[in-house]
């Protein structure tokens, strides 16, 4: 029962950095596209500093749970996993730098380089973490022993960058809609007029993705096994749709929230799917990781349970609170003062 209970908080986790982090790496990676002189930049760098740091929480949260939760998943994970979690790492520190370190300087030349790193520590994490999560869903071949037989070429196989492509168009949606309602004209215009566009890229490659998953994955044996868990697929397209119906209104605000929703029940589709395994094994079955056989003892997960229903509703306060403090839209004024990014 604790291993269940762990699965669903570790896919809750991971949901809810999508959801948060998600924007604002989309942001980035649609800044060379709407931001066209260095004021604009700035506005889209400033919409995002009050938040990325706090949003990355939930990823060290999340990768906390998957270590002290699920030890061997881990270690096989990391091994596995190593070269794209270790771009992944590196692309996230860039992108933090570029943040804190842009307007140290008004030189164009170091302001461009830490654009350039903005762009890509914001589409490589979205691209590897799609890619990662797909291979995950289909299964990574992985022996007895959790030793990889592969290389980073393995896990760029048809799925698993179908996967990379849904993440980035669905994080790219996300931040065009979080630009449309922090910054003002023409960026905002530009970031609701892209929305609408990468929607449709959106949508197409989410009708690919599921048809993919269903030749490729096991994911929908738990689907066709518990039909009630079908509420979570069809959520998530009503989600997809009323973003769109959003957009048409100009109604930002309910746009991004749906967005949101479309992000937290893709990630959920995958990982209830996924349930019992954590990391199945594309050799051989027998060889797969589970909640089960992966899991710390059951003291070590009854703590931790303690632990994170203490510390974790704290958290969602403290983002509650700053999402509130900063609610309203970047202005000129806001700028110019010192502190701004």
């Amino acid at each position: 029962m604790l291993e269940t209970i762990w699965f669903a908080l570790w896919g809750i986790l991971w949901a809810v950095y999508f959801m948060l982090d998600g924007f604002d790496l989309g942001a980035g990676i649609l800044t060379p596209v709407l931001a066209r002189n260095d004021n604009e930049k700035r506005s889209v760098y400033n919409s995002m500093g009050p938040f990325w740091d706090g949003n990355e929480v939930w990823l060290i949260t999340a990768g906390g749970v998957t270590f002290a939760a699920f030890p061997t998943t881990y270690a096989v994970m990391f091994s596995a996993l190593y070269t794209p979690l270790l771009l992944l790492l590196f692309a996230l520190i860039f992108r933090a730098v570029a943040l804190e370190f842009r307007s140290k300087e008004e030189f164009a030349g170091w302001r461009r380089f830490w654009d350039i790193s903005l762009f890509l520590g914001s589409f490589l994490p979205a691209l590897l973490l799609g890619v990662a999560f797909a291979n995950i869903f289909q299964g990574i071949p992985i022996d007895a022993e959790g030793i990889f037989h592969g290389n980073l070429l393995t896990l760029l196989n048809p799925y698993g960058l179908l996967g990379g492509v849904l993440f980035v168009l669905l994080f790219a949606v996300h931040g065009a809609l979080w630009l449309a309602i922090k910054t003002e004209d023409p960026v905002a215009e530009r970031a609701g007029n892209m929305a609408a566009i990468l929607w449709i890229a959106q949508l197409a490659m989410a009708v690919v993705f599921l048809i993919a998953t269903w030749f490729f994955t096991e994911l929908y044996n738990n689907y066709l096994t518990y039909p009630i868990l079908w509420v979570i697929p069809i959520v998530t397209v009503a989600a997809l749709i009323a973003t769109r119906a959003f957009i048409a209104k100009g109604a930002w605000w309910k746009a991004w929230a749906t967005s949101c929703l479309t992000i937290v029940g893709a990630t959920l589709f995958g990982v209830t799917g996924l349930y019992p395994n954590l990391f199945p094994s594309s050799l051989n079955s027998a060889y797969s990781l589970t909640v089960f056989n992966s899991a710390s003892s059951p003291l070590t997960l009854k703590i931790m349970l303690g632990v994170a229903l203490t510390f974790v509703p704290i958290v969602i306060a403290y983002q509650v609170w700053s999402h509130y403090l900063f609610r309203d839209g970047l202005t000129a004024e806001e700028l110019a003062q010192e502190e701004a990014y």
